[in-house]
C-alpha cells in the first residue's frame, strides 16, 4: 500500500485545501494519506473548526477519518494554539526537540510531501 504523509507548514488556506483534498483522495483510493501540521499551519485548525469557514466541511471529513497524525508541539506552543488543538483532539507530537521527525515516518515507509 502506498503511504504518503503531508508535512504542512504554511498557514495559507488556499494552499492547505490541497493537503486536505489529497489526503482524502489517497484514502478514497485505498492508500494511506496522512497529515502533520508544522510551522504556521498549526494555526489553521482553530479557523477551520469554525462552521462558517470555507474549509470546515473538508477539515471535518479529514478529521473524521483520523487522517491528522498530529501537530508540532513546539510550533503549537510558540504560536499559542495548544488549547484549540487539544480541543479538536489533534495530538501534539514532537520527538525531535518538540518537532515531529521526518526520519520516523521515512522508516515507517512513508513518502514525505511538504506544503
Amino acid at each position: 500500500m502506498e503511504k504518503v504523509i503531508f508535512f504542512a507548514f504554511r498557514a495559507d488556506p488556499m494552499c492547505f485545501v490541497h493537503v486536505l483534498l489529497n489526503s482524502l483522495d489517497l484514502n478514497d483510493k485505498g492508500m494511506d494519506g496522512r497529515i502533520i501540521l508544522e510551522g504556521e499551519a498549526v494555526k489553521l485548525v482553530q479557523k477551520m473548526a469554525d462552521e462558517k469557514h470555507f474549509l470546515n466541511k473538508l477539515y471535518t471529513k479529514v478529521k473524521g477519518r483520523n487522517l491528522f497524525v498530529g501537530a508540532c508541539r513546539a510550533c503549537s506552543n510558540k504560536l499559542g494554539v495548544t488549547e484549540p488543538l487539544e480541543g479538536e483532539n489533534i495530538p501534539l507530537i514532537g520527538e525531535m526537540m518538540g518537532h515531529p521527525a521526518m526520519s520516523d515516518y521515512i522508516q515507517q515507509g512513508y513518502r514525505i510531501i511538504t506544503f
